[in-house]
């Protein structure tokens, strides 16, 4: 799967997404992840890419032009008409695991990165099919979000985790969070590993798991537990 990244910081994001368990996916050649400076495409020497808000408004707004020249290069280095383009945004809809196993399915994604006021709404309305956000709260810059949709989407391509089983009983993979586990050793801090998880019954254990998983979530995530009994 290919990421190509639409920003004014590409160092912010290449370097969180360069380590671990992404970086290694990128180094196999699982994924491909770009990110593409949206001053590159400015038409004045200084790259310069905000401007004032027509209107008047505290702060400045990027303006319409290099962000749309920024995706012209990248659909036409792809070669393609269109690309699904995600702009990180407060308004947006709600990033969950559904999203981020529709946006795995993609060949190419690309994630528009808006910073100061925002974007100029006319190129918005131009090139964006999905407005995503990460959480009711406001941040300085899309990059953030940009990063941790990379991240959650990656993790759902064939290969990237070693065990691919393992996304697969993850919270919210059922609509449910994932119930607690344990690792050695048996006894830490007075406090002992379920006796169900050492009896090697793998149907006693996987119905323990669901009970802790409805418990948790009924505790933690009263909302995902009234949605998952309808």
């Amino acid at each position: 799967m290919n990421f190509h990244i639409m920003t004014l910081f590409p160092e912010m994001v290449m370097s969180g997404l360069s380590e671990s368990i992404i970086g290694r996916a990128v180094r196999n050649g699982l994924l491909s992840i770009e990110a593409v400076n949206i001053r590159d495409f400015a038409d004045n020497k200084h790259n310069k890419v905000d401007d004032y808000t027509y209107g008047g408004g505290a702060g400045m707004l990027m303006q319409a032009e290099p962000v749309y020249r920024c995706y012209e290069d990248i659909v036409g280095r792809l070669g393609r008409k269109s690309v699904r383009v995600v702009y990180l945004t407060p308004q947006g809809r709600i990033f969950d695991q559904k999203t981020a196993e529709e946006f795995a399915k993609e060949e190419d994604l690309i994630l528009l990165c808006g910073h100061y006021e925002g974007i100029d709404e006319r190129v918005l309305e131009e090139i964006v099919t999905d407005n995503i956000s990460v959480g009711d709260y406001v941040l300085t810059g899309g990059e953030l979000p940009a990063m941790i949709v990379v991240d959650a989407v990656s993790r759902l391509v064939p290969g990237v985790l070693h065990n691919d089983d393992s996304s697969e009983y993850e919270s919210f993979s059922d609509g449910l969070l994932e119930y607690p586990q344990y690792s050695r050793p048996e006894v830490w801090h007075d406090k002992r590993v379920p006796e169900i998880l050492l009896s090697g019954d793998h149907a006693k254990v996987d119905s323990w798991r669901h009970e802790q998983s409805l418990i948790r979530t009924r505790k933690r995530r009263p909302d995902l537990y009234e949605k998952y009994l309808q």
